[in-house]
């Protein structure tokens, strides 16, 4: 019998602060298929997180298939908008939710890792991580500022991490990334330059995986997911619409579940997807596929 087996295997996931969402779905199934699995949490989420997870609120969520509750190894505080400490702003820094969390940022992040595992210590890096301030807004209303925190915690953060965790990462390593195929087409309402942050992390993901395949052995992808009501995607606010109408127009009807991207994102993390690298993968039941909706009137026998 073929199976996933990480066994041995030590990731990271960056951008887990709930069990609701696509990051804590990837871990578990890192965690099912063997591996030890850290998180990397935004700071103002991080005693919210703590909380759920020592009050037990979790819990159901948590249970693996072998009884048992699934466990971090380590939870780091995560910023992904700074690469260093020095970058962020000094009312950033001193802010009651971040002032007591030490170096939060993605360097900080790296430095820890490195203190409690050492060198060639990371198997697998999920990125998992968004932020569109203005994702609201029509991208004819976007600001500067709001454009550039969307390239910058979407698509860069993604970069900086590769640069700076490949040296840690054993030889046939893996990242991967979660985009969105606004990357390509149309999405009404999925604004504040939100799209043209995820174009960006798919044609990073190429460009990364050849770099970061040549100097550090590694692969690079990304999955493409359909859209899923997480509670960090109620930011969007057509959330709920999106989730539906993909359902009624794709070739397979049934809504997405984040457990279909964590068992997809467990395979590409995994040594039998060795040769797939610079790809992008879709997780969205065939959405991607259609070129025209459904009508409401046509009915198939």
């Amino acid at each position: 019998m073929l199976n996933i087996d990480l066994s041995g295997k030590r990731a990271l996931v960056a951008g887990v602060a709930d069990d609701a969402g696509f990051g804590f779905a990837i871990a578990k199934a890192l965690i099912e298929a063997g591996a030890t699995v850290s998180v990397g949490t935004w700071p103002p989420a991080l005693n919210i997180f703590m909380n759920l997870l020592e009050r037990g609120k979790m819990d159901t969520s948590r249970m693996l298939s072998n009884g048992q509750l699934l466990q971090f190894e380590k939870i780091y505080p995560l910023d992904a908008s700074f690469d260093t400490l020095a970058d962020a702003p000094e009312d950033i820094r001193t802010n009651k939710r971040y002032k007591d969390t030490g170096d939060f940022s993605i360097d900080g992040m790296v430095q820890r890792i490195e203190s409690d595992f050492g060198k060639d210590s990371l198997d697998i890096v999920i990125h998992s991580l968004a932020n569109g301030p203005e994702v609201k807004k029509p991208l004819l209303e976007t600001s500067r500022a709001g454009y550039l925190t969307a390239i910058s915690v979407s698509a860069y953060s993604l970069t900086s991490m590769v640069s700076r965790l490949g040296p840690l990462m054993r030889k046939g390593g893996s990242f991967l990334s979660l985009t969105y195929m606004a990357s390509e087409r149309v999405i009404p309402g999925y604004g504040g330059g939100m799209s043209s942050a995820k174009a960006a992390l798919e044609s990073d993901t190429r460009v990364l995986a050849f770099e970061a395949g040549r100097k550090y052995g590694v692969r690079v992808n990304a999955i493409s997911a359909g859209p899923l009501a997480s509670r960090a995607a109620s930011a969007i606010g057509i959330i709920e619409k999106m989730v539906e109408y993909c359902a009624e127009n794709s070739p397979l009807t049934e809504p997405l579940q984040a457990e279909d991207v964590g068992n997809t994102a467990a395979f590409l993390s995994s040594p039998l997807a060795a040769g797939i690298t610079g790809t992008v993968v879709y997780v969205d039941k065939g959405y991607h596929s259609m070129g025209m909706a459904m009508q409401e009137s046509a009915v198939t026998a």
